[in-house]
């Protein structure tokens, strides 16, 4: 499977992988507000390449299911609160 990534003009690390370039209309209006204006990335196929950070199994079903995968980042890890709790457990 090809699919097209573009980046998000407003969200940090924020990616849109979606089947056909620059075909938008199966992702949500409410998601590409958010998104902002997409910058492309790449064309790849996917049955050729591993993704870094998506699973390329997960990619492929919802690109299948809803015609888009959107990949965000994963949540900041507060070392600070970690770290106290650490303390707390450990003590």
């Amino acid at each position: 499977m090809i699919c097209s990534i573009y980046k998000s003009s407003k969200k940090a690390d924020t990616y849109l992988y979606i089947a056909k370039r620059d075909d938008f209309s199966p992702v949500p209006s409410v998601l590409m507000t958010t998104f902002g204006r997409p910058k492309f990335v790449m064309m790849i196929s996917l049955d050729k390449r591993e993704l870094s950070i998506a699973d390329k199994t997960k990619v492929i079903a919802k690109i299948k299911e809803q015609g888009f995968y959107l990949q965000i980042p994963p949540p900041v890890v507060d070392l600070l609160k970690e770290f106290k709790n650490n303390q707390t457990t450990s003590t």
